[in-house]
């Protein structure tokens, strides 16, 4: 396969705004737990059925951490996959390039566990209206 600048630059667009959206993920799942918090720290109580959901938050934070990291060491391997071209060292572009593919497609693979768990997430809070609803 042939690699120059046109290959590399195909990347750009993408890998920012995927990184864009696990952004936006990562800062609604923060705000999330943050309010969590509050209400435990202010309110001094957390029903028992929000401990599946406590846990479920630190898994989908931690995924999101390692989803934003492999983006972005993919972002970073495009970038030297330029500068490799630059120095028409194709053999070494390669790959870093090769590199940058992996980093992206572990990182979309993470961002569908990811949103496996959310899934996971909307259904306890659906099982608890479920009770309340028993409760009635």
């Amino acid at each position: 396969m042939d690699i120059d600048y046109t290959v590399t630059a195909l990347m750009f667009p993408a890998i920012p705004l995927i990184i864009t959206v696990y952004s936006n993920r990562f800062h609604t799942l923060s705000a999330l737990i943050r309010k969590l918090h509050d209400e435990h720290v202010f309110e001094k109580h957390i029903p028992p059925e929000w401990e599946k959901q406590l846990h479920n938050l630190n898994s989908r934070a931690n995924l999101l951490k390692f989803t934003m990291g492999f983006a972005s060491f993919g972002f970073l391997f495009n970038m030297l996959t330029v500068f490799a071209l630059y120095l028409d060292e194709i053999q070494i572009a390669r790959l870093i390039f090769a590199a940058c593919c992996l980093c992206m497609i572990v990182s979309i693979f993470l961002f569908l566990q990811e949103i496996r768990l959310s899934t996971k997430a909307l259904k306890f809070h659906l099982s608890d209206m479920k009770s309340m609803k028993d409760d009635l």
